[in-house]
């Protein structure tokens, strides 16, 4: 069985880029298609036999700026050549389910969400643009390639034959926006990497783990702690990092990009884990459980399908700094049990995620 798999964008790291090394784990013989690659930025995809990029990789700064090149993302997936491949598996937020496939192959889309800036974040995406609100007008101008890329995107959520979805929140989103029918894989998290160790002394300190760009609500947590004056570590780097950093006081330190290995240390030692946005699943809440640290969340998402409040976590029900601010006051005054944050966190282990992905493989073949 001759396999392809295809990605938006190799050219970060991140929950989405683990999911392909798992897949790769399944089918090592499987090249990888994508939009853009960015050799530097992305050295995990190095284990791939091939990466091969759409001509969007001709494009000067097209690796890290794919902002300003969402007119030819549809075009640059509709380019390659998959005639040759038995199964295809588009692991996308975005276009790759877009990729045109021959009749007689299987095309499985591993859908981490319906589009996002097309869809569920339409209104909060347009008024935080990242980049692209440098542009006069930005959201006028922008209002003709919404409209192509939303007819664009429902030609192309048509032409996978199977969807899976990463949690129940985007099975939902897939039934709501696709009109298609999914089934659930929870993603891959490494259970062997993030574990208890021994009696670990707690710090006095809470962890936020998190690309700093807009829709993380990395801004929440800290507005929350600024008024709580607890400490609070920031794991991660983004656009927003300078914005974000002038806006904290001193309890709150940026402690940049760190190793999985490092991580899991902090993991085990902080009070909490922070988780202020709304995920489509969230891999680092269920990396804090597994290392038998609880984590406060935003009730939605796929928080739901990983946190079970009052066991291994709790809950704040507005995407608020005060919601945050007074779950953390009640989160204070109790206790959680490090072995069942543990055994929570095993049902998303990574041999689980292989052994269900290739039994959905094999019931078509």
């Amino acid at each position: 069985m001759k396999t392809a798999l295809v990605y938006d964008r190799v050219n970060k790291w991140g929950g989405a880029e683990r999911v392909l090394l798992s897949l790769h784990e399944i089918f090592p013989d499987a090249p990888l298609y994508t939009a853009v690659y960015d050799a530097k930025k992305a050295g995990w995809a190095k284990v791939f036999p091939k990466v091969i990029p759409s001509f969007l990789q001709k494009i000067p700064f097209a690796k890290g700026n794919h902002e300003f090149l969402g007119t030819f993302t549809p075009l640059a997936f509709e380019s390659f050549d998959l005639s040759e491949y038995d199964l295809v598996i588009s692991v996308t937020s975005e276009a790759a389910k877009g990729v045109i496939t021959r009749p007689s192959s299987l095309h499985i889309c591993y859908c981490l969400t319906p589009t996002r800036y097309l869809w569920s974040g339409h209104d909060f995406y347009f008024k935080h643009p990242g980049k692209l609100n440098k542009i006069p007008y930005f959201r006028y101008l922008s209002r003709p390639f919404v409209s192509y890329a939303r007819n664009w995107d429902m030609v192309a959520a048509s032409r996978p034959d199977i969807y899976i979805a990463i949690s129940t929140a985007v099975k939902e989103r897939i039934r709501k926006y696709y009109d298609r029918d999914a089934k659930v894989i929870y993603p891959p998290v490494d259970t062997e990497m993030f574990v208890p160790k021994g009696r670990v002394k707690k710090g006095n300190f809470y962890l936020l783990v998190s690309r700093l760009i807009p829709y993380k609500r990395v801004d929440l947590a800290i507005k929350a702690f600024n008024r709580l004056g607890l400490p609070l570590l920031i794991v991660g780097s983004g656009s927003e990092e300078a914005g974000l950093k002038r806006m904290a006081k001193r309890n709150i330190k940026f402690m940049g990009e760190m190793t999985d290995k490092k991580l899991a240390d902090y993991y085990r030692k902080c009070t909490a884990l922070i988780f202020p946005q709304e995920e489509d699943f969230g891999i680092v809440a269920v990396e804090a459980q597994a290392s038998g640290t609880p984590v406060i969340a935003f009730k939605a998402g796929g928080a739901l399908d990983t946190v079970i409040p009052g066991k291994t976590g709790i809950f704040f029900t507005k995407q608020t700094s005060s919601s945050l601010f007074s779950a953390v006051r009640k989160f204070q005054s109790l206790r959680f049990d490090i072995g069942q944050l543990r055994k929570s966190a095993e049902r998303f282990s990574k041999e689980r995620f292989k052994k269900e992905f290739l039994e959905t493989v094999n019931n078509y073949f």
